[in-house]
């Protein structure tokens, strides 16, 4: 494992990140590289890669925000008979 130093960290945010790891019962080491990990993971489901469909793009900010499940389920459906409603329908001209 390598070592990593962070050089003017603000004085709060270290103390934010200090107490978090007291309460947790970690080192402060522990808790940044956690918070480092789970910043990383969150990162990567709130950008759409291209070519990702709007489906998998919506899916992912759930994802981001821990909130897959039945009320997730009920949204999306809801959005996909919407689509199916509109289908077809001429786009409105907005000039």
């Amino acid at each position: 494992m390598g070592d990593m130093l962070i050089r003017d960290i603000p004085e709060p945010l270290k103390r934010e990140i200090e107490h978090a790891a007291r309460k947790g019962g970690q080192s402060l080491s522990g808790k940044a590289i956690d918070l480092l990990r789970k910043g990383m993971v969150a990162e990567k489901e709130a950008k759409p890669e291209p070519g990702l469909s709007a489906w998998d793009a919506i899916r992912s900010a759930f994802a981001a925000e821990d909130a897959i499940g039945d009320e997730f389920s009920e949204i999306m459906d809801e959005i996909e008979a919407e689509g199916k409603r509109d289908f077809g329908h001429p786009v409105e001209d907005f000039e």
